[in-house]
Order: structure tokens, then C-alpha cells, then sequence
């Protein structure tokens, strides 16, 4: 055993929450839609009411009602929903999960990496590596085997050989440059360090989406991130 239950790190992102369900609850944050909507999508499903109150407890601290530090990168996320087209909305629930729940950023690190050279991988593979930092225990995997459910159901990898094996999915191109910084944002509020521009397009917590832009350009312009140089003589990318 790699690590005691006790000094083990929080999980919280522990259960599965489809597509529709945190994109209700942007909307929700937006205005777009009533809490009462998204209230009868996890009644419709929820096959507890135990079950239902994790689901809302995740759900809150994705977008609903997050920590205070994310607040206003929640709002801005929400913000986004008016303006980017509906194939890219699966990117701001991405951004927002990233940030709040390290635990679903680090299986999302740890797929992007295990499928970066040939598209695929064992997931056993995801889970022994979890388990190296969120310890050996059957809540740590079967909170993982949630977050791989919820990131294929968000269009980022398919599952096959009954659930063994993770194959990436093409990425989806992101044109927006307001959403493109706030992606880059999120993973750096995800690694909890400045990144350099260099590394940013092949981010392996930013595994389903193709960064396509001059991202320094991008990020000069936006006004919650900083470029700065290191020594090296290379640039580096830092939250403002």
C-alpha cells in the first residue's frame, strides 16, 4: 500500500455526472436555466436519494456554488456559453472539473499522457498510477472508474474490452481565443504553476482539445494571464 486512508488526498470528484447534467448546471450559474431544471435531470436518474445528494454536492463545487478562489473563473466560464457554439461547451464543463477537482485533473493528466504516443491504453494502467498518490483503496478506484465513465461521456475517450481499454478521441479544435486563455488558465490552475507557451498545446490535462491558435498571442491579450520570460530565454504563462 502506497499511501494510509488518512494522509491519502481529497478525491471529491466521486461520482458520474453525464454531459447534460454540468452543462444544466452552467446554465444554471449562467442564468440560462432554473435550478429546478437541473433538479429533475438527477431525480430522473439518480437512483437514491443518497446517491442524488453526492451527485449535487459534486456539482456544486464544479460550477454551482464553488470554492471562492474559482469564483470568478466561474463566472467568466458561464459567460462563455452566450458566445461559443454548442460542439465546445463540453470544454468549459472540462475547464471548470480541472480546477475544482484535482483528482479528476489528474486522471485526465494521467490519460492524456497513456494515450499521447499510440491513441490507447489500459486502464489498469490510469488506476495503478492513481493509486501511487491517492493510495490503494476501493474508494480511490472506484471514483476513477466515475471520472473515466464521465470523461467518455463528455466525448474525450471511448471505452472498450468492456471497459479495459481508453482510446482517445479526435480532438475537438478550439477557435474561441477568450474560451482557447480560459482553457489555459484552467490547466494552470490545475498544475498550481506558471507553464511555458511551448508545452501548452500538447498539455496532457488538456488531452481532448486542439489548441490551434499563436497561444502567446492569445495570451497576451487576455487579461487574467501573464506571459513573462525565464531564464532560458523561453516564455512562461502565469495567472495575473
Amino acid at each position: 500500500m502506497t499511501s494510509t486512508k488518512s494522509s491519502a488526498p481529497h478525491i471529491g470528484f466521486d461520482r458520474f455526472i453525464p454531459l447534460d447534467w454540468a452543462v444544466c448546471a452552467l446554465r444554471v450559474r449562467a442564468g440560462q436555466e432554473t435550478s429546478e431544471t437541473l433538479e429533475a435531470l438527477i431525480s430522473e436518474k439518480g437512483p437514491s436519494e443518497a446517491s442524488r445528494k453526492k451527485t449535487r454536492s459534486v456539482l456544486k463545487g464544479l460550477c454551482l456554488a464553488p470554492r471562492a478562489d474559482l469564483t470568478p473563473f466561474a463566472d467568466r466560464g458561464a459567460e462563455f456559453l452566450a458566445e461559443v457554439d454548442g460542439t465546445a461547451v463540453p470544454a468549459l464543463c472540462w475547464g471548470m472539473a480541472i480546477s475544482a477537482y484535482p483528482f479528476f485533473g489528474k486522471v485526465a493528466e494521467l490519460t492524456g499522457r497513456l494515450t499521447a504516443v499510440q491513441g490507447d491504453c489500459a486502464s489498469k494502467e490510469i488506476h495503478r498510477r492513481m493509486a501511487e498518490t491517492y493510495g490503494e483503496r476501493e474508494t480511490a478506484y472506484r471514483a476513477a472508474n466515475r471520472v473515466i465513465q464521465t470523461q467518455a461521456d463528455w466525448g474525450s475517450l471511448e471505452r472498450v474490452d468492456k471497459s479495459r481499454r481508453i482510446i482517445r478521441r479526435t480532438p475537438m479544435t478550439i477557435s474561441h481565443d477568450g474560451l482557447t486563455a480560459w482553457l489555459i488558465e484552467a490547466a494552470i490552475r490545475y498544475t498550481g504553476r506558471a507553464m511555458p507557451v511551448i508545452t501548452l498545446q500538447s498539455s496532457a490535462v488538456l488531452y481532448p482539445f486542439s489548441l490551434d491558435q499563436p497561444l502567446a498571442f492569445i495570451v497576451s491579450r487576455s487579461p487574467t494571464l501573464q506571459l513573462r520570460a525565464d531564464g532560458s530565454q523561453s516564455r512562461i504563462v502565469a495567472i495575473e
